[in-house]
Parts: C-alpha cells; structure tokens; sequence
C-alpha cells in the first residue's frame, strides 16, 4: 500500500484535530460510547489500574475506565475540550501527546478512543508506558444498513458534493483497515513491543432522527462546513431518516489495535 505524504496524514491536520471543541458538549451527547467489553478486556490485560488517555476530548472514555475502578490521567490538545472533561471530574493536562512532558511518570496502559489518528503513528508508540504496560487504541467503525447507507450517501451528493461521504464504503471494522494498519506498523516502528494484536467487539445502537441530527456536525470535517450547507445537509439526512420511519438501527465494531510493551 502507498505511503500518504507527510503533509496528508491525519495527524498533520491539526485544523481538524483540534475542532471538536467548539461544541464540547454536543460532542459528549452525541458520540457513541465504547462496549463494556472493550474496557474490561483493555484493563484486565493491563498490570495494574493506572491509565493515561491520549485524546481525552470530553472524557468519553477515560471515565469508561474510571468506572472499571482505574485511575485516570487525559492528555488534551483542545482546551475547551479538556475544560469540560475537567467539569466531569477527570484530571486533563493539556498538550499534544507528541510534546506532552510526562515529568517521569509512567502507567500501565496508555489508550486512546478515536483520536490516534490525530498522533504521530511512531512518535506517539512508546511515550509513558511502562515495561509490561498496554498500548490500546480503539475505534468505532460504522456499518449501516444497505438502505441507510444508500439514502445516506445520496443526502450527501445532493447536499456537499464537494464533500464526497459514500456511506455504502462504510463496512464496518474494513472500513478502518487502513487507519488499524498505521497503528500496527507505528507500533513496529517504534521497536518497543510485541507484536500488535487486534481486537473486535460488536454492538448496535437505534438513532432516532433527532439523535442522528444531532451527531453530524461532530464528525470530522462537518463543523467547518458553511452553514447554508450543514443545513442543507441536516435537511437531507433528516428526510432520509423520515423515509425509514423516523428511526433505523446502526451496527457498529469496535475496533482495537493492541501491543504489550517489551520489558
């Protein structure tokens, strides 16, 4: 597979990496969570309860696994985003994870919910993880339904067609085959782990129109979109889903690219 110039890789898109926070708190109503599988598997492979969560954003999922009993730190480009975690009682200093100092410290796992692909794949590998420690990097990856994906994809063309989205390309964790690879050989670059393992776990979620609505404008790219366009697009979706009865069900597999640090 070809290797995207530097300045095409997403974590040089700092523009977009760090847009989410002008709406910390739609962000935090309307991403979807992780399974409790994921957290409990990620923290039982781990050799004790301390968690550094790269990416922290709202606090999605370091408070996932503060309720499986670890403890928390996040690291937070974002300020608004890394204030409202801070309201939800996690503690979040703020920094890219590639210039984050962590002044000695050292934790059991380092984990990261849908942002490492906003990370340096090499540079950020081996940062503040102690021998034995787990690596953890997870996604969640869409996967409509035909009709939704159809009607999705169609809203869309009609709506941003500079903006191409093809929803019917969005088949679950294949989709995310190339993001889980750059992980893998980040992790391979950096010569501090075992061989990475990925793990799956699926799960489903019904939307109503109003909830699906709601998250778009948190997904990447979207919030920079004119505002005569978001709406065209928001109209369009919102018909879409009306068209399907006012609701559907998405399917989703969360995805894990994972390594144990060598000793």
């Amino acid at each position: 597979m070809p290797t995207r110039p530097r300045e095409q890789q997403p974590h040089t898109r700092r523009d977009i990496a760090e847009s989410y926070g002008s709406d910390a708190e739609r962000y935090d109503r309307t991403r979807p969570r992780y399974p409790d599988a994921l957290v409990e598997r990620i923290a039982a492979g781990s050799p004790g309860r301390d968690v550094l969560d790269v990416g922290t954003g709202t606090g999605i999922a370091g408070l996932a696994f503060r309720a499986h009993g670890c403890r928390v730190l996040g690291v937070e480009p974002d300020a608004r985003m890394a204030a409202f975690a801070r309201s939800k009682g996690l503690d979040v200093e703020v920094a890219t994870f590639e210039d984050w100092d962590p002044a000695g410290r050292a934790f059991d796992a380092v984990v990261a919910g849908t942002v490492w692909h906003w990370v340096d794949p090499v540079a950020g590998a081996d940062r503040a993880l102690r021998p034995g420690g787990r690596l953890a990097l997870f996604w969640n990856a869409f996967q409509p339904a035909n009709d939704v994906a159809e009607a999705f994809t169609e809203a869309y063309a009609r709506a941003v067609p500079d903006m191409p989205m093809d929803w019917r390309r969005m088949t679950g964790p294949d989709a995310y085959a190339g993001v889980c690879a750059t992980a893998a050989d980040g992790i391979r670059k950096s010569a501090a782990f075992g061989e990475p393992e990925e793990w799956r776990f699926e799960w489903d979620r019904v939307y109503t129109r109003e909830e699906w609505l709601d998250q778009v404008p948190t997904f990447g790219g979207h919030g920079q979109l004119p505002a005569e366009k978001l709406d065209a697009l928001l109209g369009g979706l919102g018909d879409a889903v009306d068209a399907m009865g006012g609701s559907f069900s998405m399917h989703y597999t969360a995805v894990v690219v994972t390594a144990v640090r060598s000793s």
